[in-house]
């Protein structure tokens, strides 16, 4: 039975959140500070397990229920849960409303596949839990304004899972925004092309999965065990491929290293093999951002005073001793969001960013198949004089698995 704090933290949040009128930054003594945030974690394939385990680690994380299609999968997610507080009562479920529906949990950790990222977040935000969800937040860009929405109308806290654009890219972001080389205009991204169709050959389903829930909106189409095994990134229905897998990292660390991450660009032009050699993001300001032609490493900038990395692709370079708003709390990208949590403040990787950042793969992802320049709305986040190209900003759901 949850204790009366905990009740008292839920029932504020959800009366708040009838009113529309839940205030993002709040006194964390109103929640009871001491006591444990409850979880439950859903999709606990290799990275979702890995999650897990992340949030496993802080002692005031309670996470008390699992949810998988995979039996396999969910049975050793609740052996580590079991194991780690040396008891049985982690609950398991083959259905995350199981999860969504449990008034006693507060927060829930997503980590299935793409395509379940915004349908999941949004049925647990409008029963009143806060959301930490892998990387890319969305399968499609009208997925990422929707989540927004209703994070800011049910006053959730809501955290992608892109810890790299911090923890791997912050030397980067020191130099260039600490004029280490000057005005940028450009930037180079190094990550994996679109994703494609899905011509797997069809293969007997195991006793131990539910395929239809794990297809849940995608279109119908036979079982195939690499798909439940992390495979789906190359395919369309599940996946942007690597430009939203990496992409949400690296094009995400390259907007917010330039100052562009709560904006997109205005046009997108793929490679035409002849004047155009890489695929194009160019800003407002007249920045451009490439996909690839970086010599080696992730990401590659160049400004009036230099580019970064060096000739060599080295960083010995020491960065201006510049503060940048990160990560509050302690404990990383997880420690950010459980932080947050507690305060009502936005977490660093806030859906917004995270919607924007998916926004410029996803538009990426469009103009590589259909072969053909972009123009963009930022501000309306429209497809400009394209209907074609516009129909891919959002995808018809399979039913009953459209977006709660």
């Amino acid at each position: 039975m949850p204790n009366k704090t905990n009740v008292s933290r839920r029932g504020f949040m959800k009366t708040a959140a009838v009113a529309a009128a839940v205030p993002m930054f709040v006194n964390s003594n109103a929640f009871g500070a001491n006591d444990r945030i409850t979880m439950g974690a859903i999709g606990l394939g290799g990275r979702g397990t890995g999650d897990m385990r992340g949030f496993l680690g802080h002692k005031n994380v309670q996470v008390v229920a699992v949810c998988d299609v995979v039996g396999s999968h969910c049975d050793r997610a609740k052996k580590l849960v079991d194991d780690k507080y040396k008891s049985k009562d982690c609950k398991k479920y083959v259905d995350f409303r199981g999860i969504t529906n449990r008034d006693d949990i507060e927060t829930v950790m997503i980590g299935t596949p793409d395509h379940w990222h915004a349908g999941i977040s949004i049925e647990a935000m409008k029963n009143g839990k806060d959301v930490f969800s892998e990387k890319p937040e969305t399968l499609t860009v009208r997925q990422g304004r929707e989540m927004e929405k209703i994070a800011r109308r049910y006053g959730r806290v809501f955290s992608g899972g892109s810890q790299r654009v911090w923890g791997d890219y912050n030397w980067f972001h020191k130099m260039v925004r600490g004029g280490a080389i000057g005005e940028v205009q450009e930037a180079w991204v190094n990550v994996w092309g679109p994703s494609g169709p899905c011509l797997l050959p069809p293969v007997k389903t195991p006793d131990d999965v539910n395929w239809d829930l794990w297809l849940g909106p995608a279109p119908k189409r036979p079982y195939h065990p690499s798909l439940v095994r992390g495979g789906f990134r190359p395919y369309r229905d599940y996946s942007g491929g690597g430009m939203t897998d990496w992409g949400c990292h690296t094009f995400g660390g390259a907007m917010f290293c330039l100052n562009l991450h709560m904006t997109g660009p205005t046009s997108i032009t793929p490679p035409d093999g002849k004047d155009v050699k890489l695929l194009t993001f160019e800003f407002a300001n007249g920045v451009k951002i490439y996909h690839g032609g970086n010599k080696g490493g992730r990401m590659a900038y160049k400004g009036t005073e230099g580019e970064i990395p060096g000739p060599k692709g080295t960083r010995q370079q020491a960065p201006p001793n510049i503060h940048i708003p990160n990560y509050k709390g302690s404990g990383g990208l997880l420690g950010d969001f459980l932080h947050c949590v507690r305060t009502r403040e936005k977490p660093f990787r806030d859906i917004e960013p995270a919607h924007r950042a998916a926004t410029l793969c996803h538009l990426g992802n469009i103009a590589y198949w259909l072969k053909r320049p972009l123009k963009w709305d930022p501000d309306k986040e429209e497809i400009i004089g394209d209907k074609e190209a516009s129909r891919w900003l959002d995808r018809e759901a399979r039913e009953p698995y459209g977006l709660w």
